[in-house]
């Protein structure tokens, strides 16, 4: 990452990720392979609110920590040694959801990768929401190449 870097950034930048399943709006910092920091709206008109739950729509947990996960993979994926390639999940442990995520919030993502080999890697995410601790979560992830 260069230092004349402009923030936000868009997070397709590094990202193979489109709507409907990207869940990042912007990227606010980016620590090549090791930590990125971002955002998500969520404006209501999302496709998942409309069954999760009809009357009080609320962000599935699962989502929350896939946005945690992308946010991760935005520091993996911009470290030159990761071109070319895609973090999928390998695992998840310790989450925990701590409030409701609901239209109208923004969620501020930061994950932290703890352990990064060419191979594989671990990160620690928090989602938070107005600085309330919304969810947070150990991520497992293992490298492959794109073809």
């Amino acid at each position: 990452m260069s230092p004349d870097e402009e923030f936000p950034a868009d997070p397709t930048r590094w990202l193979p990720h489109r709507p409907p399943f990207l869940l990042l709006d912007v990227i606010d910092e980016v620590e090549a392979g090791q930590r990125a920091v971002g955002r998500w709206h969520l404006t209501g008109e999302e496709w998942f609110f409309a069954g999760h739950f009809p009357g009080r729509p609320t962000t599935p947990g699962v989502l929350l920590v896939e946005s945690l996960a992308q946010c991760g993979g935005v520091a993996v994926l911009a470290d030159p040694r990761y071109a070319g390639r895609l973090p999928l999940f390998g695992g998840v442990e310790r989450a925990r959801f701590r409030r409701q995520v609901v239209p109208g919030d923004t969620v501020t993502l930061t994950t932290e990768m703890t352990r990064l080999s060419a191979r594989a890697g671990r990160g620690h995410g928090v989602a938070t929401v107005a600085g309330e601790l919304a969810a947070e979560a150990d991520l497992l992830f293992v490298v492959v190449d794109l073809t």
